[in-house]
């Protein structure tokens, strides 16, 4: 949520940066209208409040005189009905400008390439070229149903498209690359695992910006009004809402969940095999940092995801994100891509994302300074990785002439040693 004083004081920068998002700017001014309307209000309230302290101080002076306060204390009454009238009102102008604040995106930070969309996103550095196959390279699904290690018909007929079944060594795939993650992010990059709940409250949902914008991509229980995790950054996030930290910043976390998205209107992409999906596995990583250091905490959360990859080695490339095509609470974002044959293209595996005091003022996350004074704090989040597109790189990228997948040597002890994915044996 943005702060209300950069709004009031910075109307104009703030308009700009939310124009630059493809946002409604004119929520701008609906918010500075409800601004002053509530300033007016407090104003009012609290001067019949300070009046109503004097006369009080009057009527205990008018008593020890032993003079009649009758009409008096009847017109404080009076003055009190008005006090109560109003102070509904600014709690009804308080909430009608909260709801209004949780509508307006994050203003893009000040480096962020400005553009439309996607075609206007900065490449910052790629890792490695795409190889040459001597033959015509397969996509996942093929390569997955021959090994038969996917199964998408009887996922669907179990549940529905976009949630996908691993079997045998696909399911074993799937563990071995969430254990080598955790791995890495735990005992090299220094960040504490946490193992989160699969559902949120709605509160904990708007705390990182995921409602009220994007509810109709999201699975939600009404009997319980709880929500399907979309993120583990959701959950992770909220593990300190509503409280001042205590401990020494920056906090690193990391968690491994399934995740669960609608993504309405995305019917006809990527929707073939497991590269768009309703439910699938994400390790991620989340950071609780001092605003001062908040950047400079983005590229390390980079050069972490990038490691995975790097110790893969998988074809990557790191692209900064235009202002047009960042999330909506998101000031700053960069988008890992693995390179794919069997799609011949691109594919997004990890997004890392400043989020600067946002999700901290929607779910009141703060911290004391080094002079003891109570500030927001700035969150992070970085994909580490997500599973469908890590698993489709690895399938396709390690495919063999004779149908076999070859796997990094870096996953061989997490699958039990083995290196590669054969085809079952024909019967006979």
């Amino acid at each position: 949520m943005l702060d209300i004083r950069r709004v009031r004081e910075a109307a104009d920068e703030v308009r700009k940066g939310l124009e630059t998002k493809g946002a409604d700017a004119d929520s701008v001014d609906r918010v500075l209208e409800l601004d002053a309307e509530r300033r007016g209000l407090l104003t009012q309230v609290e001067g019949l409040k300070n009046e109503r302290n004097t006369v009080s101080r009057q009527i205990g002076v008018l008593k020890k005189k032993g003079e009649d306060t009758a009409a008096v204390q009847m017109s404080m009454r009076e003055l009190g009905q008005q006090i109560a009238a109003l102070d509904e009102q600014v709690r009804a102008a308080d909430r009608g400008l909260k709801d209004l604040l949780l509508t307006l995106p994050n203003v893009p930070h000040a480096s962020v390439p400005v553009g439309q969309d996607e075609s206007a996103n900065r490449l910052v550095r790629q890792h490695g070229e795409p190889g040459s196959f001597a033959f015509e390279p397969r996509g996942h699904v093929e390569i997955g149903e021959a090994l038969g290690i996917l199964d998408l018909a009887r996922a669907t007929r179990m549940a529905a498209p976009g949630f996908p079944l691993l079997v045998g060594h696909g399911a074993r795939l799937e563990r071995a690359l969430i254990n080598f993650m955790l791995d890495i992010h735990v005992n090299e990059h220094g960040y504490t695992e946490v193992w989160p709940p699969a559902v949120c409250n709605t509160a904990a949902m708007t705390g990182t910006g995921q409602l009220p914008k994007m509810t109709e991509d999201m699975y939600h229980i009404p009997s319980d009004d709880l929500w399907m995790v979309p993120t583990a950054e959701v959950p992770v996030t909220n593990i300190y809402r509503e409280e001042i930290l205590d401990k020494p910043l920056p906090i690193r976390l990391t968690a491994y969940t399934a995740c669960y998205r609608r993504e309405a209107g995305a019917a006809g992409k990527d929707t073939r095999g497991i590269i768009r999906v309703h439910q699938f596995d994400k390790v991620e990583m989340v950071k609780f940092v001092e605003p001062a250091t908040s950047y400079d905490e983005l590229e390390t959360l980079v050069v972490d995801a990038e490691d995975v990859l790097q110790r893969l080695g998988l074809v990557y490339r790191v692209l900064e994100l235009c202002t047009g095509d960042i999330s909506f609470a998101a000031a700053k974002c960069y988008d890992i891509e693995l390179w794919a044959p069997g799609q011949n293209g691109w594919l997004e595996v990890a997004s890392c994302s400043n989020f600067e005091d946002f999700q901290a003022r929607r779910a009141g996350i703060r911290y004391r300074d080094g002079g003891g004074k109570v500030r927001f704090v700035h969150t992070l989040n970085g994909t580490g990785m997500a599973l469908p597109s890590l698993v489709v790189a690895l399938l396709e990228n390690g495919q063999q002439a004779d149908g076999s997948v070859v796997l990094p040597d870096a996953l061989v002890p997490y699958m039990g040693g083995v290196s590669k994915l054969e085809p079952p044996a024909a019967d006979g």
